[in-house]
């Protein structure tokens, strides 16, 4: 007999051998009819492999995220079996799930494939899973899977078992179709009720330009219709408030090719709404103690070997600059730490100077791949928060929650009031990826979940996700259509004070290593600015909007009460502006709505003589008549964070 942990602390007793499927059935059928997954000792399985020793449980339906991934990366291998059946010949690179739904990448040969192809894919995959076909694990040599590709001639399998372990490599099979895999997978292909293939593009195999470029194929499935549908209508407000689009009619941002790909241009209303939150965050920050400083946007190479960073990224950064010195190089800023460490060092240190907290909006460079640039989410440079803040031991825990409250305050100022704190270490598993000690790593990732613990944070942990000199917290925030995003970050660093030689002087008078925090509320600011526009649809909180209010004179003879208006609201720092344009004015109105102008101030022959103003907000809500003193006081009121 084996022992199962359920996630409710109860334990149950069941043969050796016993699969995660038979024990949804003893708890209840229709556990056991809805169960797609199971988490045995933390490892996803498929539910008819059998548990052979005692072990802690957790049965995943559709409302678990591994639940959906398992379920998607099951509906990937549908899609392959019906291309493979509509197109004989295809060849298949990975096909992953992904945070909503999954993608095959597909070697057509010579084969024209669009968008145009979509539906009969859909019908087949939905006739496939009618099928109920189910997932079969077996476990296959790596001489017979190399044997089982080349008679295939798939070339890109056969790139991916050479780097597999031999006594480690697994098939799955559904119906007519087998790939390399190794799972999991739900228990057969009956539970995928509706298909949706929703993009397709060029990807190079394995991401190197140097190779060939497959097809990949997007799309989404779901154990419902009706979830489906749902899920359409989430697409189409999405398009609506995508930032690029918004970005664009909102005259945010803009990108140039000649310029460059990834680095974008802050047009004068985005460049406005940026300085409003660097002002923000600034004031927040100087009241808490943080002393602004300012570095360079190049360092020399050595700096960065110091740190870690070129060792870690150098090959897939922007290329050393050479100078005229010979053997002399500079990278591009990929990082604000190194600067702030040798700013630590410009003089002697005491315990009593500590703790020392240095803030800049430093913006640094990386080079991402082309085919992952995304408007603002993605860029290859961008402006970061950042500040590093220099602690005794004994500090660090006092400090970090500290900062946990000043990224609460920077979210509530901005209306994200759903979010979970991310507790990001090490992989256990794989401990090469990191530096520093397993001593400061322990007391690093301990501080870290105390701090948690004691501000009351939902929290989740995720392994493998920690930085390679520090694990961190990340907020992983919910915008206003439910998706995640990953916004504020702060990092406990033992490993940079140990490569910076980084010391103070302690009380007992003998030389001590600081802890380093790192901290970015925002992030960076192009990745929040992007964020910030898709979760209010371009509607900024008013004290954000680059311009609060815009007056609309009904015709030229009230352009001069229109223009005094405009002066004695901006002179109470109220940013606005006139539409003087010769147009009527619901045209103005209409077009005021579609630049998502907060305030409409209308002014024609009645206010001007009763020296009032007519006030429309944004929507369609009309204020009436009032004095500019009365909407000036509902402006500040608004305004005040």
């Amino acid at each position: 007999m084996i022992n199962i942990t359920l996630p409710d602390g109860s334990v149950r007793q069941y043969e050796n051998g016993i699969t995660s499927f038979q024990v949804a059935q003893s708890i209840s059928e229709g556990l056991a009819r809805n169960v797609l997954a199971a988490e045995v000792n933390g490892e996803v399985w498929d539910v008819s492999r059998p548990i052979e020793a005692d072990a802690k449980l957790k049965l995943l339906t559709w409302k678990d995220d591994q639940g959906k991934s398992t379920f998607w990366h099951s509906s990937a291998h549908l899609l392959a079996e019906a291309l493979e059946s509509l197109y004989p010949g295809v060849k298949f690179g990975i096909g992953p799930a992904i945070e909503t739904g999954f993608y095959y990448d597909v070697d057509f040969g010579d084969r024209e494939f669009s968008s145009d192809d979509f539906k009969k894919i859909e019908d087949k995959i939905i006739a496939l899973a009618k099928q109920k076909e189910h997932f079969e694990r077996k476990a296959v040599s790596k001489a017979d899977a190399l044997s089982y590709f080349q008679e295939k001639g798939d070339e890109y399998k056969l790139d991916l078992i050479k780097d597999l372990e031999d006594g480690k490599i697994t098939f799955y099979t559904q119906g007519a179709f087998t790939d390399l895999c190794r799972g999991p997978h739900i228990p057969h292909t009956g539970f995928i009720k509706a298909v949706k293939l929703t993009n397709v593009a060029g990807a190079y195999w394995r991401g190197d330009e140097t190779r060939k470029q497959l097809t990949r194929i997007y799309g989404v499935t779901f154990p419902k219709a009706s979830e489906l549908t749902e899920y359409l209508k989430f697409v189409e407000e999405a398009k609506k408030r995508d930032h690029r689009k918004l970005g664009r009619e909102l005259e945010l941002f803009a990108f140039s090719e000649k310029v460059g790909m990834g680095l974008p241009l802050w047009l004068p209303k985005g460049a406005a709404l940026r300085q409003k939150l660097q002002d923000f965050l600034q004031r927040a920050q100087i009241k808490a103690g943080y002393e602004p400083v300012v570095t360079p946007h190049i360092g020399h190479k050595q700096l960065y070997i110091t740190s870690g960073h070129y060792e870690k990224y150098g090959a897939d950064s922007f290329q050393p600059i050479q100078t005229p010195v010979e053997g002399e190089e500079f990278l591009l800023k990929p990082m604000n730490c190194p600067h702030h460490c040798e700013i630590y060092k410009t003089k002697p240190r005491s315990y009593k100077d500590l703790p020392v907290r240095f803030a800049e909006f430093g913006t640094v460079y990386r080079y991402e791949q082309s085919g992952e640039l995304h408007g603002l989410t993605r860029v290859r440079g961008f402006t970061q928060d950042d500040a590093h803040l220099f602690c005794r031991p004994d500090q660090v825990k006092d400090e970090f929650k500290k900062v946990i409250d000043l990224v609460l305050y920077v979210f509530s100022a901005l209306g994200f009031n759903e979010f979970t704190a991310q507790i990001s270490l090490r992989d256990p598993e794989n401990k090469t990826k990191y530096i520093g000690s397993d001593e400061n790593w322990l007391l690093a990732e301990t501080a870290i979940v105390e701090s948690a613990e004691e501000k009351g944070l939902p929290t989740v942990v995720e392994y493998g996700e920690a930085a390679f000199y520090g694990p961190k917290l990340d907020f992983m925030v919910k915008d206003a259509l439910g998706r995640k995003w990953q916004l504020g970050t702060i990092q406990v660093d033992y490993n940079l004070p140990e490569r910076f030689e980084l010391e103070y002087t302690g009380s007992d008078n003998q030389k001590h290593r600081p802890v380093m925090i790192h901290r970015a509320p925002f992030g960076s600011l192009e990745r929040f600015v992007a964020v910030l526009i898709e979760h209010c649809g371009g509607h900024f909180p008013l004290w954000l909007a680059p311009e609060q209010f815009i007056v609309l004179p009904v015709s030229e003879k009230y352009e001069e009460y229109a223009q005094k208006l405009l002066e004695s609201l901006n002179n109470s720092d109220i940013r606005g502006l006139i539409d003087l344009r010769d147009e009527k004015v619901g045209r103005k109105i209409r077009d005021a709505e579609v630049k998502k102008m907060p305030y409409m101030v209308i002014v024609g022959e009645q206010e001007m003589e009763s020296g009032k103003i007519s006030v429309r907000k944004h929507g369609g809500v009309d204020l009436g008549s009032i004095t500019p003193e009365e909407f000036k006081e509902i402006l500040i009121k608004e305004i005040t964070v």
